[in-house]
């Protein structure tokens, strides 16, 4: 079920107050769009932090954790996944009395139960299909992002309709709101991410330029062929699906596509994909990288510095000085004999 604004009833947070905890990617975006909307927004923030600043100089409200969820009527939790269950139990469980609204935009910690709510409360999740800059900048525009909404718990016979009103006010409804559930939701979401989006991606680009690079041939032109041009086919895949893309290529290139993709992803791949769905649906991904957070992150921050000090990553960064139209971001994690400064 796809819903819209004209679905949602925006006067159900009339007289609420919403506590956005956190205000990074989605945080920010979910308060402003709110507060834009008309709606009482107050964010939950740790002592000292520097989005204290920034969400003041932004017109937003702002209190300690604890304080905004105790003034709330509705709470959504924006914290990274492995952080949420100690603020949760330290900062959010003493203040959730009855009637109030737990939200998520990701149901990791309900579906894999590190955070277990009572059962007077309504729990639910908006979950915009966009990364939170983008979930503001089309709100501005005058568009919106489609959002999942799911409902885990539905103490006050409202949860379905305060969840959309919510979906509504930071402009899901402008582009439509899928109805699901917290599991689906989130195995899924991780399934993507880690198949296709991110781990898929990812290792096809680093194997397309090892191979070329190991046939002997320049890097620099194996990282423009590998990686610097998979935007141009996303794109033309996001307006319009895999026939657009086919359709704006060259024959030779729609071609290579029928002939290649399968040699690529075959048997193998595929059931790799179903190990990993597997390990996510059984909740051995979620115990594991619970794991590895309860340690420090050492394998997760080694493998950090590996990667962002590649081969593929130093051409990368050469390339991209070439490119002021890239608009290169740096996030920082490299450690080669250039400063982050000079990387930029």
């Amino acid at each position: 079920m796809i819903r819209y604004d004209s679905d949602a009833d925006l006067s159900l947070l009339s007289g609420k107050t919403i506590a956005i905890i956190g205000f990074g990617s989605q945080g920010h975006a979910h308060a402003l769009n709110l507060h834009d909307s008309g709606i009482d927004v107050i964010v939950g923030l740790r002592a000292g932090s520097p989005s204290i600043a920034a969400a003041e100089a932004k017109g937003l409200r702002t209190a300690s954790i604890a304080e905004a969820s105790r003034e709330a009527d509705i709470i959504m939790l924006l914290a990274p996944d492995t952080r949420q269950p100690q603020i949760y139990e330290q900062h959010i469980a003493p203040h959730l009395t009855a009637g109030k609204t737990l939200m998520f935009a990701h149901g990791f910690n309900i579906r894999y139960g590190t955070i277990t709510p009572p059962a007077d409360i309504d729990i639910s999740l908006i979950a915009p299909k966009s990364p939170g800059h983008r979930v503001r900048e089309t709100y501005q525009e005058g568009a919106g992002t489609p959002c999942l909404l799911a409902i885990h718990q539905d103490a006050s016979g409202q949860a379905d309709a305060t969840a959309l009103a919510y979906a509504a006010a930071i402009g899901g409804g402008r582009a439509g709101i899928l109805t699901t559930t917290f599991a689906e939701e989130t195995e899924t979401d991780l399934f993507g991410e880690q198949a296709v989006l991110c781990g898929g991606a990812s290792a096809l680009v680093k194997a397309g330029f090892e191979t070329l690079v190991e046939a002997g041939y320049q890097p620099e032109i194996a990282y423009f062929e590998c990686l610097h041009e998979l935007k141009l086919i996303v794109d033309l895949m996001y307006r319009g699906g895999l026939s657009f893309m086919r359709y704006s290529i060259s024959d030779t290139a729609e071609q290579g596509d029928y002939i290649a993709g399968n040699r690529i992803i075959g048997e193998h791949t595929r059931q790799a994909m179903r190990e990993l769905l597997a390990d996510i649906q059984s909740g051995a991904f979620a115990e594991a990288w619970i794991a590895e957070n309860n340690a420090g992150r050492p394998t997760f921050d080694a493998r950090r510095r590996s990667e962002a000090n590649s081969e593929l990553e130093q051409v990368g960064r050469k390339l991209r000085r070439m490119m002021p139209f890239v608009d290169e971001a740096d996030p920082g994690w490299h450690h080669d004999t250039e400063s982050a400064t000079a990387a930029k």
